[in-house]
């Protein structure tokens, strides 16, 4: 009877003390992705916890492409509920978000970004065109010495690529594979640099795949440095050495102008006015991804969204542009303004 006893009593005892379902959902917003966005979001994330009541937002800078890879794996508490990026999402992470049940995205396009190269102002600043990153950066180019064939790259210093620039030892530190920014990196910079080269703009109209293969390889003897996702250790490690050069967003360089610097690329200079203008070479837009299926369920997200678009933190004057963000046109801020907050979502095959 003592052991009935017991028995009832724990049983008893788990009813007490299990968690109803309702209370394990999670209470507050769990924010993924861009490093480049990070800063932007972690702003907005922490105006909006002092402002609307809710829990301030986790936000976790995992690089775009990572950030997706979290974001789409499925619906449920266990799943981030917004991904941040530095470029449009691909067609094949909508795939898998599609396989995974996350059908529902509210795409939303936040500003404009330029991916600088950077280095420390103790060393003068570098004016590169698009085909000099081309050579000085690519795993193989055509023959120096003549020809199309195609040879591992044997320049050592920038001076080897172009007579015009310092002689000294090419050293750039960048964000790894997951990174939207060097996703951009390669397509801006890199792939416009390889058609500035007669022998590879011929490849392109005949075997596109091929010219994609030698425009995003990236060189693997330490002309090429993946540095991680924190762009701050990036501008720290310019600093130790003003030989090197650092690949990373405008904001990056805009917090740090009293260290760094950014080279011109193609004659203009990486600043608020020429990216806004869409100018400078190396401009791009950035974007956060809401899961519509969690709107509703996770406290907070359309209130998110609001905060995110309201004037005071992305308009010409508001505190993002403090941090570097480059605003959208007015039009352009109402339209997307209008669709984020109806929660309007794009097409997922």
């Amino acid at each position: 009877m003592k052991r009935l006893g017991l028995v009832v009593l724990c049983l008893s005892m788990v009813g007490v003390f299990q968690v109803p379902p309702e209370v394990q959902a999670r209470d507050y917003i769990y924010i993924v992705g861009s490093s480049t966005v990070y800063p932007f979001s972690t702003a907005v994330a922490e105006q909006f916890g002092k402002a609307y009541g809710f829990k301030t937002p986790k936000v976790e800078s995992t690089g775009t492409g990572g950030g997706f890879k979290l974001f789409c794996a499925g619906v449920g508490v266990e799943h981030p509920d917004i991904s941040n990026a530095s470029r449009a999402i691909k067609k094949s992470e909508l795939e898998t978000c599609a396989q995974n049940g996350v059908r529902e995205l509210v795409e939303v396009k936040i500003g404009y970004d330029g991916i600088v190269l950077a280095n420390s102002k103790k060393a003068p600043v570098m004016q590169l065109t698009r085909k000099d990153i081309f050579l000085a950066l690519a795993a193989e180019i055509p023959d120096p010495k003549g020809g199309n064939t195609l040879v591992k790259n044997p320049h050592k210093t920038w001076k080897e690529v172009n007579s015009a620039l310092p002689d000294q030892k090419i050293e750039v530190l960048g964000p790894p594979p997951t990174s939207g920014t060097r996703d951009a990196f390669l397509e801006l910079a890199m792939e416009e640099g390889a058609l500035e080269i007669d022998a590879l703009k011929a490849l392109k109209k005949t075997d596109e795949k091929a010219f994609k293969k030698v425009a995003h390889g990236l060189r693997e003897d330490g002309a090429w440095i993946d540095a991680g996702e924190n762009d701050n250790l990036i501008v720290q490690k310019l600093l130790a050495n003003p030989k090197a050069v650092g690949v990373f967003g405008f904001s990056f360089l805009d917090q740090n102008t009293d260290k760094i610097q950014g080279a011109l690329v193609n004659g203009v200079a990486p600043v608020f006015e020429s990216i806004s203008a869409q100018e400078y070479p190396l401009s791009r837009p950035l974007f956060f991804y809401v899961k519509k299926a969690h709107v509703g369920s996770i406290p907070g997200i359309q209130e998110f969204v609001q905060e995110f678009t309201e004037e005071k933190a992305w308009g010409p004057q508001g505190y993002l542009a403090d941090k570097g963000l480059i605003p959208l046109p007015e039009a352009e801020r109402a339209s997307i303004r209008e669709a984020a907050r109806a929660m309007k979502t794009m097409a997922v095959q």
